[in-house]
């Protein structure tokens, strides 16, 4: 039945190359939209994915928020506060500032400081985003990290030892990170006493708290905990501060609902063009589906027919899109958009293809198993 649904697609080579061509468009465009948007959202939780955080880490901060990315200072002594709770290990603090960084060539750019202390740094950046320099580093005065995508954006040049002024005050570059970028601003990690000094934080504040809980201490009972003793604060399992500070992103600013309705039209579109041209192409040929079932061939045969080639028009189809997505991201590597080919990704992409083929076969299916045998004679 292979080679038959193959010979059929090989007959009418131009209807077949209309739809492998609706299947490229309709999943490129898919997965570029959804790759983009994967990007963003990683970008808008990264404060908690450039982090050295564990499974049972526990994020305190101001109980007005659910967005990491807009946190108001609380006291520093609720650092030492929280250790008395049952069940916590070891609490940091950890210090957020706004500032504008100034470069030798007269070039400014807004950032944002963030600071935790040695050996830890809770904060960041973990060891998987440092591309040169040591964290360790960052422990020194004056040092702060920057982010090597960020370096064309503000045009300028980045490498070790530069200095730079962050808010009037000297600085200088200690380690380059790559892939912590940040959504919207940019980040430059160092350690809490260098954030207070850039940032001109009092003593007396802190951004948010990290807590590492004891291995039999159970994390949803210290949150709730928390949570009763300082209604001022919150507490989060950091993963979850996360998720939450996407989809407030993504709330806020419509993006979520921009980006899917881009993606439903291009189903929506491939789906009524890729049926229609199968049910046209089932049409023209439609005196050799009546001869198949003239000479012993039932309904459910030919329904197999017609959908073998539609799952052959998607495989094809996918498999050009594919090269042309992963082209396109080789080509935006560069400016440190980094689109991931995940298993689920990849998964989805295929699964839409088959929806939109299979699925469009399905008006050439119903009209060919009503074709009675002798009205194509």
């Amino acid at each position: 039945m292979w080679k038959l649904a193959w010979k059929f697609i090989k007959y009418d080579r131009a209807k077949s190359v209309g739809i492998i061509t609706a299947i490229v468009i309709s999943i490129f465009l898919i997965g570029q939209q959804v790759g983009l948007l994967l990007f963003l959202m990683g970008l808008m939780g990264n404060l908690v994915g450039n982090a050295n955080v564990n499974e049972k880490d526990i994020w305190v901060i101001e109980s007005q928020t659910a967005n990491a990315n807009t946190l108001n200072k609380i006291d520093q002594r609720y650092v030492q506060q929280l250790k008395s709770i049952p069940g916590v290990a070891q609490t940091y603090g950890v210090v957020i500032a706004s500032g504008e960084a100034r470069f030798l060539d007269g070039n400014t750019a807004g950032v944002t400081v963030i600071g935790s202390d040695a050996p830890q740094f809770v904060i960041g950046p973990n060891a998987s985003r440092i591309s040169e320099g040591s964290v360790n580093d960052l422990n020194l005065p004056e040092a702060v990290s920057a982010e090597f995508y960020n370096a064309k954006s503000w045009n300028t040049d980045l490498y070790l030892n530069k200095p730079i002024e962050i808010n009037g005050k000297s600085a200088q570059i200690k380690v380059i990170t790559k892939k912590a970028q940040a959504f919207g601003g940019n980040y430059m990690y160092t350690n809490t006493a260098n954030a207070r000094f850039f940032g001109n934080v009092p003593a007396y504040q802190i951004s948010l708290i990290s807590l590492k809980l004891n291995d039999a201490a159970a994390k949803e009972t210290v949150i709730a905990q928390i949570n009763q003793l300082y209604p001022n604060l919150r507490a989060w399992d950091a993963k979850k501060l996360q998720n939450s500070t996407v989809k407030e992103i993504l709330v806020s600013s419509n993006m979520g609902m921009s980006f899917g309705t881009l993606v439903v039209f291009a189903m929506i579109s491939g789906f009524f063009i890729i049926g229609l041209t199968l049910y046209s192409s089932a049409l023209d040929r439609v005196k050799d589906y009546g001869t198949l079932k003239a000479i012993g061939a039932n309904n459910k045969y030919v329904n197999k027919l017609l959908i073998m080639q539609a799952f052959m028009y998607a495989i094809i189809g996918f498999s050009i899109a594919f090269l042309l997505l992963f082209g396109f991201a080789q080509g935006v590597k560069n400016s440190g958009l980094n689109i991931n080919f995940s298993v689920g990704f990849v998964s989805f992409l295929l699964g839409i293809t088959l929806f939109i083929s299979v699925g469009g076969s399905l008006f050439a299916v119903r009209k060919i198993s009503k074709l009675e045998p002798a009205s194509v004679f």
